[in-house]
């Protein structure tokens, strides 16, 4: 009988043991996510919006509007137009003007364009998404400097190779005195670069679409799934990034135009059963983009800022990921790959995230559902296409997801190649692939504020650098102008 209640008496003892550490792991957990999400908060302030939007209105009256007359030019550049057919004979680059734009699409044409809205519109209410085109209008002015600046100022990494990024822009063009800026965007991209909220909603995506339908986890016990879904998302994604950055440009130049007509067709099909509600739709964002009346307490900064936050993490115009995706672009004429670059935030968000916002308002999903991110893009969709909707969109998620981490990998390796040489670069993937793993188990509010965080830091030496060496811009396309009309 002793040993009995000496057994009982153990397993309780147990139980309770168990329970504390669950308690005080997710105590931990809970502190690390408040710590993180006011560290976004405090980084995307008044001073960070300046620096973007007020740089993107300095740029847009600097260049004398220059960038938004020559989208017939940038288009056939991108078409191969204008290409010099000696550049992959000069050690000019990597690899093609449109792999070079898809590969920078695919980092910006993510969940930020899915989720990202949807984040967007429950944080700070339909206004954000007007406050997110503002970013992409100036930000058109902004790709073109910081872009045509990742050609003129490449440099190159301890092995030799020709490298772009803010921190080879920094470095070349304002000299070793500005190092730690450069250092600074390197250690900034390590860190805003890591594919946790990619992946955690892509896992949430197949968790809710088909594990869940299937009856193979419950919403209260999904931890294998998850995982397991990180190990099969980490096999695919090694496969590609193996053969570094001409099998990333050669994945998502054939990726990045079947996302983008899926996604239309999806988001034609709904806004179809909808048009009476549509200009409903852009009256509500532009009225409550001044008035903050959708959100909670109608406080017009939170609508400004998070606008402004999801409107840089959708097209990243000032945060410097993509210069280093243009930065690899096999051409001599840095104004040339600024042209194509300018052409990102029409695409990503003025496009596709403006499509994304409507489906989401004219179906009511974001007042009729306590989901977020990419949960309540699902329940917009499958409003209208209750068979559908669900599969296609996780099919859409899938790509992109994939997509942007492989090209988050080659930033980060970037980041990792200045800071510790390029011969260390290549050891990057094993971090790069713990996180895979890490990011399709934790919280996506946690992913949000270490993400939001670093890119709010990356924006800094980006922009910086970019409105010192305006200039030379300027200079290069008074040059690169003069001698196009001449032929």
């Amino acid at each position: 009988m002793d040993g009995t209640v000496d057994t009982q008496a153990g397993a309780q003892t147990d139980t309770e043991a168990s329970t504390e550490a669950a308690t005080t792991l997710m105590q931990l957990h809970d502190r690390i996510e408040a710590a993180l999400s006011s560290f976004a908060t405090f980084m995307w302030g008044p001073p960070l919006v300046l620096l973007l939007v007020g740089g993107g209105i300095f740029f847009l009256i600097y260049s004398r509007l220059l960038p938004y007359r020559h989208f017939g030019h940038a288009l056939g550049i991108l078409r191969g137009k204008h290409d010099d057919p000696d550049d992959a004979e000069k050690d000019a680059g990597d690899i093609s003007h449109f792999r070079a734009l898809s590969t920078a699409l695919s980092g910006t044409l993510g969940l930020g364009n899915i989720a990202g809205v949807a984040v967007a519109i429950t944080a700070g209410g339909p206004g954000a998404v007007f406050w997110m085109w503002v970013t992409a209008v100036v930000g058109v002015a902004t790709k073109f400097y910081t872009c045509s600046l990742a050609i003129m100022y490449r440099g190159r990494d301890s092995a030799g190779a020709l490298q772009g990024g803010p921190m080879y822009v920094v470095r070349e063009g304002l000299g070793k005195g500005w190092w730690p800026l450069a250092t600074l965007f390197a250690v900034a991209g390590l860190v805003g670069t890591l594919p946790v909220f990619q992946v955690n909603q892509l896992v949430q995506t197949l968790r809710e679409v088909v594990a869940e339908p299937a009856g193979w986890v419950s919403a209260d016990n999904s931890f294998r799934f998850d995982l397991f879904s990180g190990v099969v998302i980490l096999a695919l994604v090694w496969v590609v990034v193996a053969g570094r950055i001409q099998r990333v440009g050669l994945v998502t130049s054939r990726l990045v135009p079947a996302m983008v007509l899926l996604y239309m067709g999806m988001t034609v099909t709904v806004l179809s059963q909808h048009v009476s509600a549509i200009p409903a739709a852009f009256a509500l964002i532009f009225t409550d983009a001044f008035s903050g009346q959708a959100v909670a307490g109608g406080i017009l900064g939170a609508v400004v800022m998070e606008g402004v936050r999801r409107g840089a993490f959708s097209n990243e115009a000032g945060i410097g990921t993509e210069v280093m995706a243009h930065g690899a672009a096999r051409t001599r004429e840095p104004v040339r790959e600024g042209l194509v670059a300018m052409l990102g935030p029409v695409i990503d968000t003025l496009l596709i995230c403006t499509c994304t916002a409507l489906v989401v308002i004219v179906t009511g999903a974001w007042v009729d559902t306590d989901s977020k991110g990419v949960s309540l893009t699902l329940d917009a969709f499958s409003s209208v296409m209750p068979v559908l909707g669900g599969p296609l969109l996780a099919l859409m998620v899938t790509l992109l997801s994939l997509s942007t981490v492989m090209t988050f990998w080659y930033y980060g390796s970037k980041c990792l190649g200045f800071l510790l040489g390029a011969e260390h670069q290549h050891h990057y993937i094993w971090f790069y692939g713990a996180l895979i793993l890490i990011g399709s188990v934790v919280s996506l509010d946690m992913v949000l504020g270490l993400i939001d965080g670093m890119y709010a830091v990356m924006a800094i030496p980006t922009m910086v650098a970019s409105l010192l060496l305006a200039p030379h811009v300027n200079a290069a396309a008074r040059s690169y102008f003069r001698r196009f009309n001449t032929r």
